[in-house]
């Protein structure tokens, strides 16, 4: 079979490749170039680096595999970054990582791997795929610590039966030791936490540089209204902040409103932040259908643990009510449905 492994630099998309050409496929190595600065600069931190598109050339070379450098800077900036940027400045709390992959990795690159007569697109995730006399499933990894079907829900039938997941089926220790055993330049390689075009610096640095004429200087008041301070643009906020609040009142307060309109930023205590109704928007079902309402496990944060709650699909979204409240449900982030290890669906988090 002829497969297209995306390969980001990183061990786990070296070791999906390995894996591909140790069963026989004829793969093909790309590397994505997504992000460039103002002046054609690539970026120095977070993923898609120069250094990191010459770890995957050289692990490419290593393999004796093709590789190629695709550039899909356009689409990421107007389906990755231009959002990033219209959310924080609406008052949500985007995940630029669940668009990248809707809008270029498994849409573009999809296409793209169909282009080069490629069967199937293999990525490092460390999620899973079953096919069911049903249908294709999307399910967890196999490593609790390094599951990654959060950002990945938006997949359907389409794309899950031209998709794979290898290293899904083994821990990142496992990984690492298989790069080891092959003896690949990204064995040790740090696993790299940044958002790729913001880099090592702060978020808000780069919203004020791209955006800095529509935002607005505010106030930071408590929940009966009275102002408590200013502050110089609700992009320095996120729900559930504690932190760098420019306030300080005896005790802890959390922001638990944003209101982009007025430049308000509302303060309250932790027991405001609970929350046990919200709706969806936006809502992907794998199966391509919704379900019927019920109880499933509902993730609100990447790394947040799930929670039980009731799902009532409602036209292209959801409504779901947690059988305990639960803090900082921030606009924005994705809520995904699960049903043991396997992704029922999910989609982007209304106002609760």
């Amino acid at each position: 079979m002829r497969v297209m492994v995306a390969m980001s630099g990183g061990v786990d998309s070296s070791v999906a490749a390995a894996m591909m050409v140790e069963e026989g496929h004829d793969v093909i190595g790309a590397t994505l170039k997504l992000w460039q600065g103002p002046n054609g600069e690539a970026p120095t931190a977070g993923c898609c680096t120069v250094s990191d598109s010459e770890d995957a050339r050289r692990v490419a070379a290593q393999l004796e595999i093709p590789y190629y450098v695709l550039d899909y800077t356009d689409d990421f900036m107007s389906g990755v970054v231009d959002r990033f940027i219209g959310d924080y400045l609406d008052g949500r709390t985007p995940n630029p990582c669940v668009e990248c992959n809707r809008t270029v990795k498994f849409s573009r690159l999809l296409d793209q791997a169909a282009d080069f007569d490629c069967e199937v697109l293999v990525t490092g995730h460390y999620a899973r795929t079953r096919r069911t006399d049903a249908g294709w499933q999307l399910l967890t990894g196999v490593d609790p610590d390094k599951d990654q079907s959060y950002v990945l829900y938006m997949l359907g039938q389409s794309e899950l039966s031209r998709v794979r997941f290898p290293v899904g089926e083994q821990t990142k220790v496992e990984t690492r030791r298989h790069a080891e055993t092959l003896g690949l330049r990204t064995a040790a390689k740090p696993d790299s936490q940044d958002i790729c075009f913001v880099g090592s610096g702060d978020y808000r640095n780069f919203l004020r540089e791209h955006s800095a004429s529509v935002i607005e200087p505010g106030f930071v008041v408590d929940t009966d209204g009275q102002r408590l301070a200013a502050h110089n643009g609700v992009v320095d906020f996120t729900i559930g902040q504690r932190k760098g609040l420019g306030v300080a009142v005896g005790e802890p307060r959390y922001v638990i409103d944003i209101e982009p309109r007025t430049a308000t930023v509302t303060l309250g205590r932790k027991e405001d932040l609970a929350t046990e109704r919200f709706a969806v928007r936006d809502v992907s079902w794998v199966s391509g259908s919704p379900p019927a309402p019920g109880i499933f496990d509902v993730k609100v944060r990447y790394k947040s643990a799930p929670g039980r709650a009731s799902v009532t699909p409602v036209g292209s979204g959801a409504g779901v009510e947690f059988q305990e409240a639960q803090g900082a449900i921030a606009p924005g982030q994705a809520a995904v449905f699960y049903s043991g290890d396997v992704v029922v669906g999910g989609g982007t988090i209304e106002t609760p």
